[in-house]
């Protein structure tokens, strides 16, 4: 944000900041605690990238999307995955309409043409329909007969999965994990949330979501979080946490070197860039720094890297790794060492 007048560029980051609240006000109307969750989903979709939901049945993943696309100006639509779930039902299929004039090919636009993608038990269906999502999610496109269509942006894929159900089920490819900005874990409610749930619940009050943003602002948001500056030396700390997840490279820790098989591919360190300017724009800044790094980097690595046989013998986490990484590599670094 170098050339813009530092008065026009507060204006912007505070508009932004703004909106965040805004939408994340009215998601805390439905979905009661869960924070790190909520505003994890809110920067994926100001980042323009998909989010992929972990947790056991009935915690409030479905409702979280749901509410979000409510209080979004944007097409909503849901694929329940099902192991007959096949890519045509996904993307459209071309079929054959008889007119005055003879036979003509029309393309049928599937649920994906849409701004807003609940993908429910994404790890449901086959591997073949999982990949109709692949370009969807790199290319923004939907390819079909030889024919390319463009989806409307923006376009936010957010999939839910199930870590403890595994029968009938089909791990999600290292290809499309990538493919998603960040993986966030939907955990148990407390005491005094689960109480605060009850009360929503079971009575007849019934929470109104109202619609507070529209694509075309978010598309300008999503413009402002790439303005925000990087400098060299905090771009080269993300550049080391995805080295650091590399067994047996320069930056690797003692225990990635014992439990990791894989790091994380580019796309971390693309992510973890991203998602820090985010972060750095809710803290009024037009720059970003290690801190902001930091909270995004296990939302961002987590799903991108592979442990190995020895980790699960010994019930060593990804995340507890890839915090160690977070405490043993140094924020700052001599640039001139590459």
């Amino acid at each position: 944000m170098e050339r813009m007048a530092d008065h026009a560029a507060d204006q912007m980051i505070e508009r932004f900041r703004g909106d965040f609240e805004r939408v994340r006000a009215e998601i805390a109307k439905a979905i009661v605690g869960h924070p790190d969750v909520i505003e994890g989903t809110l920067v994926c979709l100001f980042a323009n990238g998909h989010v992929l939901l972990e947790g056991v049945p009935g915690l409030g993943k479905t409702l979280l999307i749901r509410t979000l696309s409510q209080a979004l100006q944007l097409k909503f639509s849901r694929i329940q995955f099902t192991p007959d779930l096949m890519p045509a039902d996904v993307t459209g299929t071309t079929i054959v309409v008889e007119s005055d004039h003879g036979r003509d090919f029309q393309f049928r636009k599937g649920p994906i043409f849409s701004q807003i993608l609940l993908a429910d038990e994404i790890n449901r269906a086959t591997p073949k329909t999982q990949s109709a999502l692949l370009e969807a999610m790199q290319e923004r496109s939907v390819t079909v007969g030889g024919v390319s269509h463009q989806l409307e942006k923006p376009f936010l894929v957010m999939a839910t999965q199930n870590p403890i159900e595994q029968e009938g089920t089909y791990p999600l490819p290292e290809a499309q994990l990538d493919r998603f900005f960040f993986k966030l874990l939907l955990g148990y409610s407390n005491r005094q949330e689960l109480a605060t749930i009850l009360d929503r619940t079971t009575t007849t009050a019934s929470p109104t979501i109202t619609a507070v943003l529209n694509g075309e602002t978010i598309l300008a948001h999503q413009q402002l979080v790439r303005r925000v500056r990087v400098e060299p030396v905090v771009q080269d700390f993300a550049v080391r946490l995805t080295l650091a997840t590399h067994p047996k490279s320069q930056f690797a820790t003692p225990l990635v070197n014992q439990y990791f098989r894989f790091g994380a591919s580019p796309r971390a360190a693309q992510t973890i860039v991203l998602a820090a300017k985010v972060k750095a724009l809710l803290a009024g800044r037009s720059f970003v720094n290690s801190d902001d790094l930091k909270t995004v980097a296990l939302p961002a690595m987590r799903h991108r890297v592979l442990t190995n046989f020895e980790a699960e013998a010994e019930g060593r986490t990804t995340d507890e790794i890839l915090q160690n990484i977070l405490e043993t590599v140094p924020a700052t670094a001599d640039l001139a060492v590459r």
